[in-house]
């Protein structure tokens, strides 16, 4: 076929010498003849792309992703304000709740001497960073009564921190395994299958990886216990002791407590939950996945982009919408963080309780 060409471009050339049209209808048939493949050139290009490199395999763009940025916050938006599944949302969740349903609670002073121990203080934590991995199911009655302030407040410090630090290391562990997928160049069925499994408990049925990476990650230790500490006013409330509800997540469906004085037919209800530790979990998937809160996660996106730790100070100005109250709720748990040196244990660590986990300190 090229030889072919080749012939009848030299009989064309012969032609015009024949007839003496001269060096000036070369170039014109030149030109026509490279106007002809360029022309042509971005069809080529097209074809190539969506034929041969758009495949429907699952691709993985290590670098666009990585390389996130605040200018696709107009598209983050977009994808953001899908309706998610609720089910979808809640399924490792209400595994986790339905573990304990017959849990026996702790008076305050056995889990005290449990503390004791174990050697589980504070004021170890605050120097050490080492938290003891002691989980507890139910809140003591008795927290109410403790009527030396700062040791009721440290008593609850001490029941939640571990709770809290637990959900970071399974974000962590998953993060962890979410870069190690990013970073090759093909994945395999198993990975395929554990993606598709956290796009759905992270609500994204566009299966937008930037999305996953701002959404699966953890929300800072002090800004945890803060919202804990008011949501439960350190662990006194109605909702905390009758249903384990430490930030007072709302449910229209759930199964939940009724506000005292609301009709029982109409309204909301504080979600109940069979164990503190699905109350934390709840609460970080809820920060993670919410439209409410995609500023929050955008900023903290920021930081990590910018290698700088989570300040739970400058992320909690994006919960205003946590509580009617707004900016008066920020103003709030703000005063928690800093009156109780909350940020000392943004960088604790949990013992671990397993070889996995060893990592992870």
């Amino acid at each position: 076929m090229r030889r072919n060409f080749k012939n009848k471009r030299l009989k064309v050339l012969s032609l015009i010498d024949e007839n003496n049209l001269g060096s000036i209808a070369r170039v014109f048939l030149s030109s026509l003849m490279l106007i002809a493949f360029f022309y042509s050139l971005p069809i080529m290009i097209s074809f190539t792309n969506n034929k041969i490199l758009n495949a429907k395999e699952f691709q993985n763009n290590s670098k666009a992703i990585l390389a996130y940025t605040l200018n696709k916050k107009s598209q983050l938006s977009n994808n953001e304000n899908q309706i998610l599944d609720e089910r979808d949302l809640l399924i490792d969740i209400f595994s986790l709740n339905d573990l304990e349903t017959d849990s026996v609670r702790l008076d305050a002073s056995t889990i005290k001497q449990l503390f004791d121990d174990t050697n589980y203080k504070l004021e170890d934590v605050r120097k050490k960073k080492l938290v003891k991995p002691i989980a507890l199911t139910l809140l003591p009655k008795e927290i109410k009564m403790i009527e030396n302030t700062q040791k009721r407040k440290e008593l609850f410090i001490q029941i939640v921190l571990p709770l809290i630090l637990k959900e970071n290391n399974n974000i962590r562990l998953d993060r962890k395994r979410l870069f190690s997928i990013i970073n090759k160049n093909k994945n395999s069925d198993l990975e395929k299958k554990w993606l598709k499994k956290k796009y759905k408990q992270y609500g994204i049925p566009s299966k937008d990886l930037t999305i996953l990476k701002i959404r699966m990650d953890e929300v800072p230790v002090s800004l945890a216990l803060a919202q804990a500490a008011k949501e439960t006013g350190w662990g006194t409330s109605r909702f905390a002791q009758e249903g384990n509800a430490l930030f007072g997540q709302w449910t229209w469906s759930g199964d939940g407590l009724k506000p005292k004085g609301a009709d029982k037919d109409q309204g909301h209800k504080v979600r109940r939950f069979n164990l503190l530790q699905a109350s934390v979990r709840a609460y970080q998937r809820n920060l993670n996945t919410h439209s409410t809160y995609k500023d929050f996660r955008i900023a903290r996106a920021e930081a990590r982009d910018n290698d700088k730790p989570l300040d739970s100070l400058l992320l909690s100005k994006h919960l205003d919408k946590y509580a009617e109250t707004g900016n008066q709720y920020v103003e709030v748990l703000q005063k928690i963080i800093i009156q109780n040196d909350l940020k000392d244990f943004d960088d604790a660590k949990l013992l671990p309780d397993s070889i996995e986990l060893e990592s992870l300190i």
